[in-house]
């Protein structure tokens, strides 16, 4: 299995962090923020990873290379402004795709999740039944979503769970969950963006889950949206037992 981290943003809100160092480079505790999800990649032996970029984008590759300190395969898929997420998994897709159409998993770089367990990815996404029989086509699961409980900045979430998967909206009453930008998707969700265009991944998620081939889960473990300065300085604020982080 291969994956993707998206490192293209620009980072407004970080300014004037960003302005000189690209996001993904930001520190916590001491680490890249893309650097702890390589890390965990390598320890779930996913080792062939594709880096999109674009602001500053040459300081990624700077300070990553080949990703061999790491124990990682990295590649770089380089856009001259970002094309948003579909459209830069698009232009990546040759490159995660290369070794034929089975599933990736795609991060995005400026969230901060230091144990999530990347191993679970590799069975989100099957092929067959539990006795075997393959799916049919317009039945299988097309993208796998890593929820999370909805943060501060986005108390209405993004989708609700059912017994079948992820709905856009839930007619059980189900609560709706805040996408965790972290997915597993199946090639052939992005084969009909022109490599080069400018896509959004949101539209797509939803008319997946209008067709019932969404999946997905509730992550229960730490995970942070580091958006803006004091959102990053909090995370680097030194542990004490008067002190935890405030999720974001």
């Amino acid at each position: 299995m291969k994956a993707m981290l998206l490192a293209a943003g620009r980072g407004e809100r970080m300014r004037p962090l960003t302005d000189t160092c690209p996001k993904p480079l930001l520190k916590v505790r001491g680490r890249p923020l893309i650097v702890w999800h390589i890390l965990n990649l390598v320890k779930a032996g996913i080792t062939d990873i594709v880096i999109n970029h674009a602001h500053l984008g040459q300081m990624i590759v700077d300070a990553l290379g080949d990703g061999s300190k790491f124990g990682a395969h990295i590649r770089y898929s380089a856009e001259a402004t970002a094309l948003e997420t579909a459209g830069g998994i698009a232009r990546a897709l040759p490159l995660l795709t290369e070794n034929g159409d089975e599933p990736f998993i795609v991060i995005s770089s400026d969230i901060y999740i230091p144990h999530f367990n990347f191993e679970e990815c590799k069975n989100t996404l099957e092929d067959n039944d539990m006795w075997g029989n393959p799916h049919p086509l317009d039945k299988r699961d097309l993208a796998w979503l890593y929820m999370v409980k909805n943060p501060s900045f986005h108390p209405d979430g993004d989708f609700a769970m059912n017994l079948m998967g992820l709905v856009n909206d839930s007619a059980d009453g189900s609560p709706r969950m805040t996408f965790g930008n972290i997915g597993v998707y199946r090639p052939e969700i992005f084969a009909d963006i022109e490599p080069g265009s400018y896509a959004k991944l949101g539209p797509l998620l939803r008319e997946i889950a209008n067709r019932g081939q969404l999946g997905g889960e509730l992550y229960r473990g730490d995970w942070h949206n580091v958006g803006t300065p004091e959102q990053l300085a909090q995370l680097n604020e030194p542990f004490t037992t008067a002190n935890t982080v405030k999720k974001s």
